[in-house]
């Protein structure tokens, strides 16, 4: 068993230290295999980027001894030593577009430093094409830039973004303009921000993020994780006492899921992966310590973006495509980040995809953030009190839990405004996905749609809520549109739930219940 590390990104260490290395180096080939290849590749936030490109640099560095019992020994690769601009933009922090220009010459300053190269020119982006040009001389240049897109994400809602585009554009276009002296070219991100955007006629750029032969070059499949983690594995298993099937269906429960093209297996986040082993086993939410979804709650709450449509109805390829920066889309932001992902595909005329959360790490901590977003209860105090509604409904109280629905929403500060009928319609829809007992939020039925069902062992609730309108309204259209047909063979209690919320009070006004007799 090798050693596991969540902290060292470099290739190079790595491999040094005798850390655990899954080896992706057969998928790196396929990049390697054409004498030229310009690329561009997004995935969410700690999953690999950095040390896909570390491992890239490696090779066209010529280091063939760091590759001995990978894949890419056995390949037909020259390992001809290539120039490496390796820029990597995740410390460029919050900046203006002066300060950001002052940085990227900093960096082309830093790599000429290393190859000796003297430089002339004055700005970011003449010193970048002179380095390129320079460093051909002898060789064509590999350049490698992780993380292109933080300069923007860190500045997303500040008016600065749209001097710093400018910055940007001039300093990507130098890749276009320089295409002759380069061998391989690289850049990732975590979003797709459209050409005009950012690359400007970068129009040779091969994006690869959806592409079935990369979508399992990052992150762990089933196989790589089983044959990869089986000492650690075993490990785990012995002081809970538990199975190796049940361990496995709870570490794929928790952290597999993530879909990278319609028909490529799903990958497990290396993050937490590497983290639930280092600690002994615990299953917890590792992705979200390493940073929160704040602007994107933000950005949801803002569009007043239809979390219960969108994870119900299915979606064109546009939901994935890339976007201004100046029309932000929630859609395509939360699935490149990898809060959503593709669940299941359906083939008409042309391909529609069903979104959803990869898993439960993300499914949790999300949606707790989310209530957190929209009500400002703490999201520490989410857990406890979706727990008590989820046990109350398991033991048949629905009047108690209605009452500590009605609790919570007393609790939210006055100033937040929840006027419209989306607002409060995301809020219960949160409350029911945290829940946990099947919910099926909008349930579709041959005559309607159900705003949410809960089942438990012995019990399926029914609910329809009503904005400024009665209880008697809202058990009225259960019935007519007969929504409790479908679960009447279930061999459970059938309760439905009228309730109606206020928009004067802010909070569920008045509910009522109905036994339905099997």
């Amino acid at each position: 068993m090798k050693s596991l590390t969540t902290s060292i990104y470099t290739f190079e260490d790595l491999i040094a230290g005798g850390f655990l290395y899954v080896d992706k180096t057969e998928a790196l080939w396929q990049l390697l295999e054409p004498s030229k290849g310009i690329y561009f590749l997004s995935r969410p936030r700690r999953f690999g980027k950095s040390l896909t490109l570390s491992t890239l640099k490696a090779v066209f560095q010529g280091k063939k001894n760091l590759f001995k019992g990978l894949a890419l020994e056995n390949k037909p690769h020259n390992w001809k030593e290539y120039p490496v601009i390796h820029l990597d933009l995740g410390e460029s922090g919050k900046r203006t577009a002066a300060q950001l220009e002052i940085y990227f010459e900093e960096l082309i300053c830093k790599v000429a430093h290393q190859y000796k190269i003297p430089l002339s020119n004055a700005g970011a982006s003449a010193k970048f094409r002179e380095l390129i040009e320079k460093l051909s001389e002898d060789r064509k240049v590999v350049i490698l830039i992780d993380e292109y897109d933080k300069p923007i994400l860190n500045n997303a809602t500040d008016p600065e973004v749209k001097n710093i585009l400018q910055v940007l554009k001039a300093f990507y276009s130098v890749i276009k303009a320089t295409e002759p002296y380069q061998r391989f070219v690289l850049l990732t991100g975590v979003s797709k921000f459209s050409r005009v955007s950012v690359f400007s006629d970068l129009n040779n750029l091969t994006d690869i993020t959806m592409d079935a032969k990369f979508a399992t070059m990052l992150g762990y499949t089933q196989e790589e994780l089983e044959a990869n983690f089986a000492g650690y594995i075993d490990q785990v298993m012995e002081p809970q006492e538990i199975e190796r099937k049940k361990l496995l269906d709870k570490l794929k429960e928790w952290y597999n899921g993530y879909k990278f093209h319609q028909k490529a297996e799903t990958v497990y986040n290396p993050v937490s992966i590497g983290k639930f082993f280092e600690s002994g086993g615990e299953f917890k939410n590792y992705w979200f310590e390493t940073g929160t979804p704040s602007f994107l709650l933000k950005t949801a709450k803002e569009q007043q973006f239809d979390f219960e449509e969108k994870l119900s109805t299915p979606v064109s390829e546009l939901a994935f495509a890339s976007y201004e920066i100046d029309k932000l889309n929630t859609l395509p932001l939360l699935f490149q980040t990898g809060y959503l992902t593709i669940k299941r595909t359906e083939e008409k005329k042309m391909t529609r995809y069903f979104l959803d959360f990869p898993n439960l790490e993300v499914e949790l901590a999300f949606e707790a953030y989310l209530l957190d977003e929209y009500s400002s209860v703490d999201k520490e105090n989410v857990a406890v009190f979706t727990t008590d509604i989820a046990t109350m409904l398991e033991d048949g109280e629905i009047d108690d839990a209605m009452e500590k629905m009605k609790c919570f929403f007393a609790n939210i500060p006055y100033d937040i405004q929840i006027a419209n009928e989306k607002y409060y319609q995301t809020i219960f829809f949160v409350i029911f996905r945290l829940i946990g007992l099947f919910i099926e939020a909008e349930a579709r039925t041959n005559k309607g749609r159900i705003d949410a069902v809960a089942q438990t062992d012995k019990y399926v609730y029914i609910f329809e809520f009503k904005l400024d309108g009665s209880t008697e309204e809202a058990l009225k259209q259960i019935h007519e549109r007969e929504y409790f047909q479908k679960y009447q063979d279930f061999g459970k209690e059938l309760i439905l739930v009228g309730a109606n919320f206020s928009t004067e009070i802010r909070n569920i006004e008045t509910w009522e219940t109905e036994a339905v007799k099997r």
